[in-house]
This record gives structure tokens, sequence and C-alpha cells, in this order.
């Protein structure tokens, strides 16, 4: 999985990331996204028929990720989708939101990373296969110091009503925005190949780690 070093540079407004080449960007507004996302499997197909066997799952996994992408206000959202040799595909995707919160009074939440850890869990697995979560601070070049969650987590299924849960890797960076008071600027990193959770580790923090705001 050592490809993720082709960066290709992307830039919206107020921020740019860099995320693998391989990689592929897709519109997450309701109204257009299924379009876009047929397009971009059908020209992936095109250009690589071995994955044919997987269109369904490449397709799946992708409205999956747009959806979610677009519910929890994500600027920007990537997706990886590779087989390296094999017959299961690797799938992982990257999102960049802005995101705030208020106190029950009303005023904006502290984005000073050292706020934003204390209120943040850590989760120890009580056993081999638990779930669980570290949290701990980061300096990204360029920006500085960021609150940081990574783990093997059980998201919620959004909008799931019988409150189920699909286990990933997980990578979460709280970026503060400058001159803008409980704002953050949230990288997000997840996988449901779970075997692979240091190489995707490895891979959320070198993406995580390209973040530049804008001028």
């Amino acid at each position: 999985m050592a490809r993720y070093m082709e960066a290709l540079t992307v830039e919206r407004g107020g921020f740019r990331i860099k995320v693998p080449e391989s990689w592929w960007e897709f519109d997450v507004r309701p109204e257009s996204r299924d379009d876009s996302i047929h397009h971009m499997v059908t020209e992936r197909l095109r250009a690589h028929p071995e994955l044919a066997p997987h269109r369904d799952t490449y397709i799946s996994f992708l409205r999956k990720a747009a959806a979610d992408a677009w519910k929890s206000g994500a600027l920007y959202c990537g997706c990886m989708a590779e087989t390296f040799g094999g017959d299961t595909p690797i799938t992982g995707s990257v999102t960049v939101s802005l995101v705030g919160g208020r106190t029950s009074k009303g005023d904006p939440l502290p984005t000073d990373p050292e706020a934003v850890t204390a209120q943040l869990a850590v989760k120890e697995a009580k056993r081999e296969g638990d779930s669980w979560r570290k949290v701990t601070t980061v300096d990204i070049p360029g920006v500085g110091p960021a609150a940081r969650t990574y783990g093997i987590e059980d998201v919620p299924v959004p909008g799931d009503e019988l409150g189920r849960t699909i286990r990933a890797v997980l990578m979460q960076t709280f970026i503060p925005v400058p001159g803008q008071e409980g704002k953050v600027a949230l990288v997000a990193g997840s996988s449901q190949v779970l075997d692979l959770a240091d190489s995707f580790f490895d891979i959320f923090d070198a993406i995580t780690s390209t973040f530049r705001f804008a001028d």
C-alpha cells in the first residue's frame, strides 16, 4: 500500500490537502452524487477491467461514503477502492468538514487542542477484538497543534433506527480554524478493513499532515 506517496493536491474554499493520485473525489450533493459515482466507476473500470466483478461493491461503498459525508457537513470527500492483486477490494475514505459546537449556555466550545483532548474519551480494549480509541495531539506542519483520536471504533450507522454500528479503522484530527471562534476543520479517515489498521493509520496521518488553510 505504498502508492499513497503519489499525491494530488485538492484545493477548496478555505483549505487544500494532498491525497493519493489513485483516490477518487466525488460530488456528495444528493441531487447529483449518484450520476457522478456511476460515471467515475465506469471510467475506472474502463481503465482497469479486472476490477469489473467488484462494480457493485464500489458503487455501494461510494454511495454510503457520499451520503455520510453530506450529513456531516463535508466540504471534501475522497475514497480509495483497490484490489492490490487480491480478490477483495481494499476501501478507505477521507473527509474534510467544518464543524463547531456550543455549550449549554450558548458559548462557543474551545478549539485549543489541549481543551479538545480533555473532552475526548480514551477507550481501552478489555479483550482481544474489542474496539479501542486513543487520544493525542499532533503538530500539522505549517498549521500547528491539533487534537486527534484514532483506533478501531464502532461507528453508528447514520439514520439507523435499530442503533446498529459498523466497526471501522477511524482517525479524526481537529484543526482549529483561524479567526473563527468555536470552529475546527475535522479531517477524518476511515476504513472497514480492520486487518490493515496500522497501514491506514499511516496513510491517514500522511494525508492529514498535508492539510493547509488557503490564503
